[in-house]
């Protein structure tokens, strides 16, 4: 089983603001699908929901961070 490549803040950064919010949106996504399917049968390493929802919180900060305009 490969790990999860874990995206750095420069990644982030790269995106322009169509991507990013699409990156977000798409992650959403993912997360609800991955908790769907733990309610139905438990997932291999539930770990990977706190790793997705922690990559979303640090999409979203650097969408707010471009609004305030650091």
């Amino acid at each position: 089983m490969a790990k999860a490549k874990k995206a750095k803040v420069e990644d982030y950064r790269s995106l322009n603001d169509q991507a990013l919010a699409e990156k977000i949106s798409d992650e959403e996504l993912r997360l609800k699908k991955l908790h769907f399917s733990h309610a139905v049968n438990p997932i291999e390493n539930p770990l990977t929901i706190r790793q997705i929802r922690r990559g979303i919180a640090r999409l979203k900060t650097e969408q707010h961070r471009r609004v305030l305009g650091f």
